[in-house]
């Protein structure tokens, strides 16, 4: 009985460090999650990204970086393809790939292109908290 109990508070302790862990939501972009995100006045970026864009890789790399940073805590970051979502590029005006658009809400609050440090890439998403 003991046993059980330990195992038990275990499984609850690594569940919620494994939800500290990822404080920074990234996936992949998909319309309903953005409009629904949007609607309820939450902070989201689009990160428009090439798997051919070397400073993409870096921004994938960077964002992996800031995935635990507690100060990101409920920022979802939608990864966008680049070469596939020609409507969402026309309608943001998104011109070239490794862009970052950052809403608070459908309020557009930053836009960040070509910045690989985390630093750099932190303090233009924070502008959505």
């Amino acid at each position: 009985m003991i046993r059980r109990l330990l195992v038990s508070l275990l499984a609850v302790t690594l569940a919620g460090l494994a939800g500290l862990a990822q404080a920074l939501d990234i996936r992949p972009y998909d319309a309903a999650t953005l409009a629904g995100l949007q609607a309820a006045g939450k902070p989201v970026a689009l990160h428009f990204h090439a798997d051919w864009c070397p400073t993409c890789v870096a921004q994938s790399r960077a964002l992996d970086e800031l995935k635990a940073d507690p100060k990101l805590s409920g920022l979802t970051v939608l990864v966008a393809d680049y070469d596939q979502e020609k409507a969402l590029k026309r309608q943001l005006k998104v011109r070239s790939q490794s862009v970052f658009v950052v809403f608070k809400g459908a309020d557009e609050v930053a836009r960040s292109a070509g910045q690989t440090s985390p630093d750099e890439i932190r303090q233009a998403l924070a502008k959505s908290l």
